[in-house]
């Protein structure tokens, strides 16, 4: 993963634990400054160690951290450096969904280590979305979960978000949604 999940990691603990929270953290997991740095990947071990590490500060399961900080990551990243990028991505959440490859893309020019995932609209219709995700990375579905109420958030939207058990490589995910 790259430095600026970390930093929306962190982020995360401070505006809800405050800052000596996440120093606490820091030493806990035995991390430091260096695993913040937005340009640099890293490898999947150290970002699982700080996702371990804030599920237990937030006294939260690991699945309900990763639901809670994809969620929260939609807002962090629309706050930082991709937040112009994301005004343009897309009109609606079908758009904008279809839209995060192009997204990823930018991110991956800037740092061409980064493994990024894939999501496509596969059906839409009033009110529903059958959102496709892929990614060499296994037990991220809670993130992607969190990470779709986020962006109906972004959009003035409420629904729900379930994954659907088709048994394939690709993930599905099932989002039902009103308002927008």
């Amino acid at each position: 993963m790259y430095g600026m999940i970390h930093r929306g990691l962190r982020a995360m603990v401070v505006d809800e634990l405050g800052e000596a929270a996440w120093l606490d953290l820091e030493h806990d997991a035995s991390i430091g400054p260096a695993e913040l740095i937005s340009g640099l990947v890293y490898d999947d071990a150290v970002t699982a160690k700080v996702v371990a590490a804030v599920a237990r500060a937030l006294k939260l399961s690991v699945e309900e951290c990763l639901k809670r900080f994809g969620r929260y990551w939609v807002g962090f990243a629309k706050q930082g450096p991709y937040g112009d990028i994301m005004d343009f991505v897309g009109r609606d959440i079908a758009g904008f969904i279809e839209n995060l490859d192009r997204l990823h893309q930018n991110v991956t020019m800037v740092m061409p280590k980064a493994i990024v995932p894939s999501f496509s609209v596969i059906e839409k219709t009033p009110g529903h979305l059958r959102v496709a995700y892929s990614s060499p990375r296994t037990d991220l579905e809670p993130f992607v979960i969190g990470l779709l109420h986020g962006i109906m958030e972004m959009f003035s939207m409420t629904g729900e978000v379930r994954q659907n058990l088709a048994g394939n490589d690709t993930r599905e995910f099932l989002v039902t949604f009103q308002g927008g």
